[in-house]
């Protein structure tokens, strides 16, 4: 689990910075965005990681 964790961290941390980056945010406002961010990249994996992949019997 120690590894999804730092993947979630990561991918945080590489969309504040896309932000920045694209002019969307301002460094000032990282700590509020972060959060926010951190929060919906968190629950979006965990809540997805145990579930199963689409079978593939209904492709040609």
């Amino acid at each position: 689990m120690k590894s999804i964790d730092e993947q979630i961290l990561r991918t945080s941390k590489e969309i504040i910075v896309k932000f920045i980056e694209l002019g969307r945010l301002s460094p000032a406002s990282v700590h509020e965005s972060f959060r926010d961010i951190y929060a919906t990249v968190n629950e979006t994996v965990k809540k997805n990681i145990n579930k199963e992949p689409p079978s593939d019997e209904n492709k040609p």
